[in-house]
């Protein structure tokens, strides 16, 4: 495939660094060290089956539920089409 000045595998680079990233990301906002006994947003007890389960659980279900729900923030992009390129 032609890719003008792009060695060979320059997407498949980008793909693979992209998850890379992604992945990195995820577990550095995975909780670690002792998990909590009542969850931090609600106060409610937190469930022995989810602390074992899940070590360092700072939150309930429904509370951990409602994080999930909302947008997560993204770096940067590195597709950048050429049209925001030529702006």
């Amino acid at each position: 495939m032609a890719n003008g000045w792009a060695p060979d595998g320059a997407v498949q680079d980008q793909i693979d660094d992209t998850v890379k990233d992604e992945v990195m990301r995820a577990r550095a906002r995975m909780p670690t060290g002792a998990g909590q006994t009542h969850c931090v947003e609600c106060g409610e007890p937190i469930p022995q089956a989810r602390r074992n389960a899940m070590p360092g659980v700072r939150t309930c279900i429904a509370c951990q539920s409602a994080a999930d729900q909302r947008p997560a923030t993204i770096g940067f992009n590195r597709r950048g089409s050429k049209d925001s390129q030529l702006k």
